[in-house]
């Protein structure tokens, strides 16, 4: 079998591509030679006079042959031959006439005639032609006529030998300085990452200084990061400040689904690099290079990677050193595992984040900013809550949410304020809500605002039981609204809507707080329909419970003193211990929810009423409600103080 793999690499030069063209051109021509019939070279004498045919009656003693060709046709030719004389005589007739001529003629005179084979017609075409059309241009045409499919099949495949297949190369656009748009300043916060960005251009522009510690290889640089936290722009950026062209190209354009393609690809974009002498390659969505080599059995699959790597290598030689690599993914070796050999390629690494809460204000103002006078009320926009509830949301996000406040804006002719700001991130990050799905279905809708509630109250329920006032539960609590509205993005029939939080290290505490709050919908249904009154919309929390309870009990060791990974130790010797250790402290955390949940039964009972009439209540409505209620909240508490007391003396005793 032939290794396509090595055919392909022949393929690359050119030499070898022209050779194997003309041999392809010379077997195609040496085929449509052999394939033509050898023709007849007796001269032909045209006409177009019935008369000759009826004359034959006279001369029928003369006659060595006489054919009919193609008598079904619109024009049926007569070809006959007289002894002693070398031309043929084609007479062409109508076909009306061709009947009457047969009939009357042949026939009645006894001539004898025969139709003319596929053999004859074969060796005779000419005779099929009117006459001039026999020239050497209309046998010209005629040929081309006839074998045009081959001729442009002869030039598909010189074409693809010369240029490649279709869909194998790489659609790369050059983008000239002065073609850049944008500046460092236009990026909002992230000094740090700014920071690393300036540092990297004077390491480009004090080369020399460089090259003195032995490093004269221009600086590969690979960006990483969440999506949408700005490495395309800052690319961007760069190249406008160091005045060099950008060759901007995609890392999935390089799967061409063809041997080779991606290594051809490379090669070409290296070479229109090369050819602008500094230049600044940019492949972004690049994290596909640098996955592990040789995972796949087929050798091939790494060729593109192979490529990568000698091009970053680079050869100790002018050509190419004025080329700059610059790849962008969105993962990185902590979050996914990468090829050594092509980390080691990139001497400047910057990973990207998501902005803090003074960044996203910052963010926030800015685009904010860029609008019309009079279409932003800055007096009643409180962009620290918004940059609040927008937690853990990139740039890119961010400017989504105000284009969606400006829709709102323009939908309602109204003015951008905090309430728009609001229901703009909600659109953008939960979609849209509809009310009309559960509004006939009034039994749905008290379960699903009775496991809403359960949500809330299991949230602020730890600094309720502090002795915490409302002011300072509200203050703590992050709590946006809760809805009863159906959401189809998500598949919810209702929602507690929350603002994030910026910190990812959570402790033990946070962790079985927020595993708490996720069976507060199911412990709420529990309290109000009993044990088998449990529906199927608690699936997705069980489901966020399970992920949690298995990272705390499991990966992280956090309620035993040997801190070991469990998962790694394989399933045979931890499977019934790990299951079991879950089990047991997940009975333990909801156990503590249903008894918890129970203190709020009243207080629950009295504000799904509010809720189920209005549909959506704001965090300011909920706890102007509690505060209403203030005095069933804190008896109810303080019952559970008192028996909570009391079991503990009773135990003491």
């Amino acid at each position: 079998m032939p290794n396509l793999a090595k055919l392909q690499i022949a393929f690359r030069n050119l030499y070898v591509r022209i050779a194997a063209g003309l041999a392809v051109a010379g077997l195609t021509a040496m085929f449509m030679v052999r394939a033509d019939v050898v023709q007849d070279a007796r001269p032909l004498v045209y006409s177009q006079n019935i008369a000759e045919i009826t004359g034959l009656a006279a001369r029928k003693d003369q006659l060595e042959f006489l054919l009919v060709a193609k008598p079904l046709s619109e024009s049926p030719r007569y070809v006959f031959k007289f002894n002693n004389e070398p031309a043929l005589h084609v007479v062409k007739v109508p076909s009306t006439s061709h009947l009457s001529l047969e009939r009357e003629v042949l026939l009645k005179n006894a001539i004898p005639y025969s139709i003319a084979r596929d053999d004859f017609l074969a060796s005779h075409k000419a005779v099929l032609l009117d006459e001039g059309e026999n020239s050497a241009s209309a046998q010209a045409a005629a040929f081309l006529k006839r074998h045009a499919l081959d001729i442009l099949l002869i030039g598909l495949i010189l074409y693809a030998l010369k240029f490649g297949i279709p869909g194998m190369g790489m659609n790369a656009a050059v983008i000239t300085p002065d073609k850049l748009k944008g500046s460092m300043d236009d990026l909002i916060g992230m000094d740090d990452i700014k920071q690393e960005v300036l540092h990297l251009e004077q390491m480009i522009r004090n080369r020399a200084e460089y090259k003195s510690h032995n490093i004269d290889k221009p600086f590969n640089v690979m960006l990483t990061g969440p999506a949408g936290t700005g490495k395309t722009k800052l690319v961007g950026y760069l190249a406008k400040q160091l005045n060099v062209p950008l060759i901007q190209a995609s890392g999935s354009a390089l799967e061409s689904g063809f041997v080779g393609g991606g290594s051809k690809a490379l090669n070409a974009l290296y070479r229109k690099a090369c050819a602008h002498g500094s230049c600044m390659i940019f492949l972004d969505e690049a994290q596909t290079l640098f996955m592990p080599r040789g995972r796949g059995e087929k050798k091939w699959e790494d060729d593109t990677a192979n490529t990568l790597l000698g091009l970053l290598d680079g050869v100790k030689s002018d050509k190419g050193a004025g080329v700059i690599w610059v790849v962008a993914s969105n993962f990185d070796d902590a979050s996914s595992t990468m090829d050594e050999a092509m980390l080691r390629r990139f001497s400047v690494k910057i990973n990207f984040r998501l902005p803090n809460k003074a960044e996203r204000g910052e963010l926030l103002k800015n685009f904010l900013s860029r609008k019309k006078d009079g279409l932003v009320d800055w007096n009643d926009l409180d962009l620290g809550q918004v940059a609040e509830m927008t937690a853990n949301l990139s740039p890119a996000l961010l400017e989504t949410v105000v284009e969606r406040a400006s829709m709102i804006s323009i939908q309602e002719k109204t003015i951008i304020n905090t309430d728009v700001m609001f229901r703009a991130f909600e659109r953008a990050t939960i979609g849209l809500t509809d009310r009309a799905t559960t509004a006939e279905k009034h039994k749905q809708r008290e379960r699903i605002a009775l496991h809403e509630l359960g949500h809330f109250f299991m949230q602020i329920d730890p600094y309720l039981r502090q002795g915490l006032s409302l002011e300072e539960v509200k203050g703590k609590s992050h709590l946006l609204k809760i809805s009863t509205e159906s959401v189809s993005k998500i598949g919810a029939l209702g929602y507690v809507l929350q603002s994030g939080d910026d910190v990812s290290l959570r402790t033990l505490e946070e962790l079985e707080r927020d595993v708490i709050e996720l069976y507060g919908g199911v412990a709420a249904e529990e309290l109000f329909y009993g044990a088998r009154g449990i529906s199927v919309g608690s699936q997705n929390d069980i489901e966020k419970a399970t992920r949690m309870l298995n990272l705390m009990v499991n990966r992280l060791s956090m309620y035993s003193r040997s801190k070991i990974d469990y998962t790694q130790l394989g399933q045979d010797q931890t499977g019934d211990h790990a299951i079991r250790q879950v089990e047991e402290k997940s009975d333990e955390l909801y156990s503590y929810t249903l008894d918890a949940i129970g203190d709020y039964k009243a207080v629950i009972e009295s504000i799904k009423d509010t809720l189920l009439e209005q549909y959506v209540l704001s965090k300011d409505a909920v706890f102007a409600l509690l505060e209403e209620r203030r005095e069933l909240l804190m008896a109810q508490l303080a019952r559970s103080r008192g028996a909570g007391l009391a079991r503990c003396e009773g135990a003491v005793v």
